[in-house]
């Protein structure tokens, strides 16, 4: 078989499948185990310096918060990252310096609110490797190939663009057609935290509004942690088999943490923050900003529940709650320093 073009990114947390399924069947059980921890616990067992991890959720929404404050509050280092739809939470890791490497599909940016000072300033300074790139749709495939124990993926996605010399893809000719086919190789991330609203102690997780693509990822991670909205009952999750997306047997640690998405949206519950991440757009411009940033919200709290307390606490989170079901104005505060020209 003739390799006709080959990408000059970094092959990024791909094993031989085989290896992989081996690393599962060793390392993950079957049975039915109270998987309730710690956010603390979860970090400290599940992350390992050097891992190559990935969040769930999408851009700023279902971010699972607690487990990037945690990382940085114990100081993981030298993580290699799937950067796909990622925006604040690759923004915060990076900044928190426990991000050096990146594969980026869509990063770097806080969408409409503006670009990403922090991780940018990383990336120029030398101090974030960009290791590759590829695409959206490359990486949800890079995940379904790891979910289905397959090496790569063909597809059409990346041909006939800059982003394929890039890329860890490959190209060759489609022995069924003879024409080219790009070969997207499967990923297999160390780690992978996802923020769900409701599961039970077993990891057994419903998701409302999309998935996105959390249901390829939570099956090609080779350790899983579940934060949760809430612990619901075994009972509520057998009503209802068919809203379980992600099932108890994929998943290491559970943790419920309500609001553990703050500052992002979290569906149908609260809406984005956008008072402190305009905060966080402002005061990331220079690393000192940065740096008081993380004393002041990661390293001078002890937990999640401390760090809710002093963005506002429960009147906040209700405020966020009203906005989200519509029953009361969302404030754009990073909109407003732009009219008046005051956020250059």
């Amino acid at each position: 078989m003739t390799v006709l073009q080959e990408g000059k990114g970094k092959l990024l947390g791909w094993h031989d499948p085989d290896e992989h399924r081996r690393w599962v069947l060793e390392h993950k059980t079957r049975r039915l185990v109270d998987k309730r921890t710690t956010v603390a616990d979860a970090v400290s067992r599940l992350v390992a310096d050097g891992d190559f991890i990935a969040m769930g959720g999408f851009g700023h929404i279902r971010v699972s918060m607690s487990i990037i404050y945690e990382i940085i509050r114990q100081k993981k280092r030298h993580l290699k990252m799937a950067g796909k739809t990622a925006v604040h939470d690759a923004d915060i890791l990076v900044a928190g310096g426990a991000v050096d490497e990146i594969e980026v599909a869509y990063t770097f940016g806080h969408e409409l609110r503006g670009l990403s000072n922090a991780s940018r300033r990383a990336a120029q300074e030398g101090r974030l490797k960009v290791i590759g790139e590829t695409s959206n749709a490359g990486y949800q495939w890079r995940f379904l190939a790891g979910m289905m124990g397959l090496p790569f993926i063909p597809a059409r996605n990346l041909l006939g663009t800059d982003t394929l010399a890039h890329s860890s893809a490959k190209v060759i000719d489609d022995p069924f057609t003879g024409r080219p086919i790009c070969l997207i190789p499967a990923a297999f991330p160390d780690v992978v935290a996802i923020h769900v609203p409701r599961c039970d102690k077993f990891g057994n997780c419903q998701i409302d509004g999309s998935l996105v693509e959390d249901f390829e990822l939570a099956r090609c991670a080779r350790k899983l942690i579940v934060t949760t909205e809430k612990i619901i009952d075994e009972e509520e999750i057998r009503d209802k088999p068919h809203a379980t997306v992600i099932p108890f047997f994929l998943v290491d640690a559970v943790v419920e943490v309500p609001f553990g998405s703050h500052p992002c949206l979290m569906p149908y519950q609260y809406y984005f923050d956008e008072e402190h991440i305009g905060d966080w757009l402002k005061v990331s411009k220079t690393d000192a900003g940065v740096d008081e940033y993380f004393q002041k919200y990661v390293f001078s709290v002890k937990s999640f529940e401390e760090y809710l307390e002093l963005v506002g606490g429960r009147a906040q989170m209700e405020k966020l709650a009203r906005i989200e079901l519509y029953e009361a104005p969302v404030e754009l505060p990073w909109v407003n320093a732009r009219v008046k020209g005051g956020d250059k």
